[in-house]
C-alpha cells in the first residue's frame, strides 16, 4: 500500500472515530426524562468536598400537561434528606426557606431550580461529591409519582452546565465555570 492511500485511509478512520464519539457521548445538558405529562431536563448537583454536610442541586421540570403538578420531594443515598428550598437575596444577604409543600408546577409552565431562585438542599451529605461523577436522585411529584435522576456533579462553584452551542455564535456555547 503506497503512502498516499495510507494517509487517505487514516483520514476516513480519524473522520469516522471522531463521528461515533459525537453521537455516542450525549453532554449532560441534553438529558432529558419524561414522567407523565413531566419533563425533566438539566439535573446537576455541586461538589461538595469530604467533610462538607450539604451542596446544592439543580433541575429544570416542565409540565406539557393539562393539569398542575407538584415536586414534593427527593432522596439520594449520598445525602440523609434532601429539601425544597426558594433562595432568595436582600441587602446582600443570600437566604434560603424550605418549601415545605414542595415547588408547584402549573400546566404548561416550566419551573427551573436555578442558582439564586430555587435549589434542592442535600443535607448531611454521607460522602464527597467529586466533580465529572454522577449521582442518582430520586424525585417525588404529587401526581406524576417517582423517578431517579442521574445529576451531574460540577465544580463547587459552578452556575449549571455549558450552554448548547448555537449557530449565532457569541457566547452561548461557552461552558460556565
Amino acid at each position: 500500500m503506497n503512502l498516499e492511500k495510507t494517509v487517505k485511509l487514516s483520514r476516513y478512520l480519524f473522520v469516522s472515530m471522531v463521528f461515533a464519539a459525537l453521537f455516542c457521548s450525549a453532554p449532560a445538558q441534553s438529558q432529558e426524562l419524561k414522567l407523565g405529562d413531566l419533563i425533566i431536563t438539566q439535573p446537576w448537583v455541586r461538589a461538595a468536598p469530604k467533610g462538607s454536610e450539604l451542596t446544592s442541586g439543580y433541575v429544570t421540570i416542565e409540565n406539557k400537561g393539562s393539569a398542575a403538578d407538584r415536586l414534593v420531594g427527593g432522596s439520594t443515598a449520598v445525602a440523609e434528606k434532601i429539601q425544597i428550598q426558594k433562595t432568595s437575596k436582600a441587602g446582600g444577604a443570600t437566604t434560603a426557606a424550605p418549601l415545605d409543600a414542595g415547588s408547584a408546577i402549573a400546566p404548561g409552565e416550566k419551573v427551573a431550580l436555578v442558582p439564586g431562585s430555587g435549589k434542592l438542599a442535600l443535607l448531611k451529605l454521607k460522602s464527597a461529591l467529586k466533580k465529572g461523577t454522577q449521582i442518582p436522585v430520586s424525585l417525588e411529584f404529587e401526581k406524576a409519582g417517582k423517578i431517579t435522576v442521574a445529576f451531574e456533579v460540577l465544580s463547587a462553584a459552578s452556575t449549571g452546565p455549558a450552554a448548547p452551542k448555537t449557530s449565532s455564535g457569541g457566547d452561548a456555547g461557552k461552558p460556565k465555570k
